[in-house]
């Protein structure tokens, strides 16, 4: 008997997402945004006569990512103190960003509050307790998939930023192939993929209704999916996985649905390949909202 399908716990998310992170470019590309354009972000992020910029992460929980965001704001403010709160309700992604910070010798002048709860959670604790902080710089990193009001969340946090503070919000392009599956071949994706379907466009008209400044960047990546077709494959099973939201995909689906959700991968304006190998689009755009 076949087993139903069913969504992934976070656990087995985690596992999913570590899968996707391996076989994709995601963290190259936001090294290069890193590197191309954070400094002259941070830079005007940050009043000088203020002695401590605080920042804020609300994300899927690249802490890899994070950290560097804080090592260019060390650069940039060099010898002041930054105070750094992380809004994360995975209690492994918690864990494993307490680690990476354990074995950072170089953030003695960084200090780390951790919230093990979702963004609205925050947001219902902040308004509770009137304790409305500033920020000079706020980060959302591939987060609002899994936000229920987009609008009000964003509302929300761009109201925490500080004079002259920036939001950057890390959303897929709409040149993404994920964009043309979520647009064109929605049919495709299981009922237990929960989360919302939103890219960058989504997410200026929001900040356009709004009435604040932004601007947006964006940046090439690529996520190889060939093993998703690889009979038996225990790396591509996960990768399904990650890109359905639902546990053992390739075993639990009906067979006519998994074949069409591969043949709709395939499709030129999701994939393309180079060298016998089928890169999925995974590009990225970076928003960069004015406080």
């Amino acid at each position: 008997m076949i087993p139903s399908m069913r969504s992934l716990t976070a656990e087995e998310y985690v596992e999913a997402f570590k899968t996707f992170l391996d076989h994709s470019t995601e963290h190259q590309c936001m090294d290069e945004f890193n590197k191309e354009q954070m400094p002259n972000i941070v830079a005007g992020s940050h009043k000088a006569e203020k002695a401590e910029p605080a920042s804020l992460l609300l994300g899927d929980s690249l802490a890899g990512v994070d950290l560097k965001m804080i090592r260019i704001l060390q650069a940039v403010h060099p010898g002041v103190s930054i105070d750094n709160e992380i809004v994360e309700p995975n209690p492994q992604h918690v864990a494993a960003y307490k680690e990476l910070v354990n074995q950072a010798p170089d953030l003695q002048n960084v200090s780390f509050i951790w919230h093990q709860l979702t963004s609205l959670e925050y947001e219902q604790q902040v308004k509770e307790k009137g304790t409305h902080k500033k920020f000079d710089f706020i980060h959302m990193i591939q987060m609002l998939y899994r936000v229920e009001d987009i609008p009000n969340t964003i509302k929300f946090f761009h109201s925490c930023l500080d004079h002259h503070g920036k939001l950057l919000i890390i959303i897929l392009s709409d040149s993404s192939g994920w964009a043309s599956l979520w647009k064109n071949y929605r049919d495709c994706l299981p009922a237990t993929d929960s989360g919302h379907y939103i890219t960058c466009g989504g997410i200026t008209e929001v900040l356009r209704r709004l009435g604040v400044e932004h601007r947006v960047y964006e940046f090439p990546s690529g996520w190889d999916i060939t093993e998703c077709f690889a009979e038996g494959d225990a790396a591509g099973g996960r990768m399904m996985d990650f890109l359905t939201g639902t546990k053992n995909f390739l075993g639990t689906a009906p067979p006519a649905l998994r074949r069409r959700l591969q043949e709709a991968l395939c499709q030129p304006e999701c994939s393309s390949t180079r060298d016998g190998r089928i890169i999925f689009s995974n590009n990225l755009s970076m928003i960069v909202v004015e406080s």
